[in-house]
């Protein structure tokens, strides 16, 4: 680790951000040493071309150049185009293994052997060119996350010993306050302690839209300030930021084969040699029964090893995984690996949790009933101030509506939360005590106080939409005991509820449209609240289970699956049982949740569910290119091995030329990849309202 000296650094809120350069175009990358230095495989592929063009040129077609350079020239393409394959076959024979590699330098020996050394090297510069594609457009793949790292800035100023120092990220420690100008990057995790501004969290969590922070919210290295300066309190080391996690993830997922590339994978090595068996046949048969020349044989037998040999079949899976996992992460899904991918393709059944799911999972102000000679404004300012100093979510859901409505409130002298029941509130205004009491009919109940039929209605009401009732009373006494003299009053009722998350509706609805033939909810809460939020969503009632612990929503998860095959959506900590049992685990909203993004198999970054039918249209869409890829490489294969033996058995004298094999199957190893990138170019759209 490098270690930079500490200077000081002008502490100016405003200065301009670093200018940020553009990346170099491919053609200019070709005139830069580092490319070459990166991309050894091309160059290889460059030398055996030109060796063979000189050799070919200069031999057989003109005849300018003498025999012993036309050798050194066929030597060069050899060594050159057969260095990497040759290295790699040997590896694999150390421990007993046929690869792809054996099979084409077998074959370009077998062709110069016979007097056809063109043929052979155009075969080592189409295999090592095919190879260095194939590794480059991998490298692209791999680059659209990795290069995520390379926009979170090396240092990071850190206020010490008041003043402002600029560092290392790797040495900015847990706990340390960091400013971040407008404009620039953020170089760690962290919390917010000091100014508000927007940020740009696309690199984390895909989010189109800005995100407004403010003191206490959490931000992501990597992720762009907007037009506000900050302090931010680190909270992570860098190389444990969410950003680095993400990173090795799909690093991870890119270990973790899909069952159709272990597949692939597992059949490679019988079918090479089956290939090399079936080679010697061909060359075995014609010379036993005496039907041909040797030299015509061998050609033959060599056009065989290069068009059986499974290039396009072994890398159609891998291209098309690893690029779906690559726009995924883009988009801010991450998935565990190509086995979650392809499971994600064939889910018919999503089962959502509701709190932080379908829902916010915050209550919120919903209904303002007031009662007798009371407004809307007055019930809320009673009731804010009562509830002011109270940490129940329910209390902070009314003092919420009461700021964002501009309504001020005063705290009591008193207060006291009643477990079960609901808050009271107690004033000293002079001689007089003033008392409010906020809570459901249990608290009223035992304050013997009788509240008539319509007025319990009209909570009754309330709660049969799913929502929380709360009644709000006052009550005056004299002096500074209650005394017998009491004054009741009813002001009014609150309604309090978890409302529905923007877009459940449309990702539901876009989920069936994609062949998800069932949608379920499965909650804890009461089975009123349940139904509510399901109406809204579009779920139907007999899909809805309510009321649940966390070992009966397991039981549920568990007959699902027995009927097809299961998602289950939640927030990856209290639902772990159930994304566990699910065929498929989801977690969302799991950006720099480290319990999350362990637990799940597929991580949604934001609180966003338009990622979730983004995350199932990509799985099929890469099931499908891979289906194409497996299609198109079989039928290619088929085709060449026909054309070889097959065609000169039906018409005696045709010879599959080697060259035009060499090309086919070389071609369809790059189209196989460049069918498999088109998956980098998927991005999430907005759901249709």
């Amino acid at each position: 680790m490098t270690t930079r000296s500490l200077h000081p650094v002008a502490e100016t809120s405003g200065a301009a951000a670093p200018t940020v350069r553009a990346a170099p175009s491919l053609w200019q990358s070709l005139w830069t040493r580092q490319f070459w230095q990166e991309n050894p495989e091309l160059l290889l592929a460059l030398v055996t071309l030109v060796a063979l063009v000189v050799g070919w040129l200069g031999g057989d077609v003109t005849g300018w150049l003498p025999g012993w350079l036309v050798a050194l020239c066929a030597g060069v393409a050899f060594l050159a185009g057969g260095i990497t394959g040759t290295r790699e076959a040997l590896a694999e024979l150390r421990h007993g293994r046929l690869d792809i590699d054996f099979l084409m330098v077998t074959a370009a020996l077998g062709a110069a052997a016979i007097g056809e050394w063109e043929e052979g090297a155009l075969l080592l510069f189409l295999f090592t060119l095919s190879g260095a594609l194939e590794e480059f457009a991998m490298g692209r793949t791999r680059q659209a996350i990795e290069a995520l790292m390379d926009l979170r800035p090396d240092t990071a100023r850190v206020r010490r010993d008041g003043q402002v120092v600029e560092i290392p990220v790797d040495q900015v420690p847990v706990g340390a306050v960091v400013l971040v100008r407008p404009g620039e990057r953020f170089p760690v995790d962290g919390v917010v302690v000091k100014g508000t501004t927007t940020v740009d969290q696309s690199p984390i969590t895909g989010e189109s839209v800005p995100v407004y922070k403010e003191p206490g919210d959490e931000v992501f290295a990597a992720t762009i300030n907007g037009s506000g300066a900050l302090e931010i309190r680190v909270t992570r080391p860098a190389g444990e930021s969410t950003l680095a996690k993400i990173i090795q993830l799909v690093q991870q997922a890119q270990e973790h084969a899909a069952p159709t590339q272990q597949f692939i994978d597992r059949f490679s090595q019988p079918y090479t040699l089956a290939v090399i068996g079936a080679t010697l046949l061909a060359i075995a048969v014609p010379q036993v029964l005496g039907l041909e020349p040797f030299s015509e044989t061998i050609y033959r037998a060599m056009t065989l090893l290069v068009v059986a040999s499974p290039c396009a079949l072994i890398i159609s899976t891998p291209a098309s995984i690893l690029s779906a996992i690559a726009a995924a992460a883009r988009g801010g899904v991450l998935f565990k690996g190509g086995a979650y991918l392809e499971a994600a393709a064939v889910l018919d059944i999503m089962a959502f949790d509701k709190t932080g799911t379908l829902t916010y999972g915050k209550p919120v102000l919903t209904d303002v009933r007031p009662l007798n000679r009371y407004t809307e404004e007055e019930v809320i300012r009673l009731a804010a101030g009562a509830e002011s100093l109270s940490e129940h979510p329910i209390g902070q859901a009314v003092v919420d509506a009461a700021r964002q409505r501009g309504i001020s409130f005063q705290e009591p002298t008193e207060f006291r939360a009643i477990a079960g029941h609901g808050v009271q509130a107690i004033y000293h205004r002079g001689d007089h005590r003033e008392i409010i009491y906020i809570g459901n009919e249990r608290l009223f109940m035992s304050e013997q106080m009788d509240l008539s039929p319509a007025i319990r209605m009209i909570g009754q009401a309330l709660q049969k939409q799913g929502k929380t009732a709360m009644l709000v009373v006052r009550r005056s006494t004299v002096a500074d005991t209650l005394g017998e003299d009491r004054d009741w009053e009813v002001v009014g009722y609150l309604a309090v509820a978890d409302t529905l998350r923007q877009g459940a509706p449309q990702a539901v609805r876009r989920l069936r449209e994609l062949g998800v033939r069932r949608v379920v909810m499965i909650t804890g809460d009461n089975r009123n609240v349940a139904e509510n939020i399901a109406r809204q969503v579009g779920i139907p009632s007999e899909d809805v289970y309510a009321e649940l612990l966390p070992e009966q929503k397991v039981e549920v998860v568990c007959r699902l699956v027995e009927e097809g095959q299961v998602g289950m959506v939640g927030d990856g900590v209290n639902d772990a049982p159930a994304l566990a049992t699910a065929h498929v685990g989801i977690a969302m909203g799991a950006a720099g949740t480290d319990v999350a993004l362990e637990t799940a198999d597929v991580v949604l970054m934001a609180d966003d569910l338009g990622k979730l039918p983004f995350a199932i249209e990509l799985s099929r869409r890469a099931q499908a290119i891979v289906r194409q890829n497996i299609a198109f490489s079989v039928g290619v294969i088929a085709v060449l091995i026909f054309l070889t033996i097959g065609v000169p058995l039906l018409l005696p004298g045709f010879r599959m030329p080697l060259p035009l094999g060499v090309v086919g199957h070389e071609g369809s190893t790059l189209i196989v990849v460049t069918n498999g990138l088109r998956m980098l170019a998927l991005r999430p759209r907005p759901l249709e309202v």
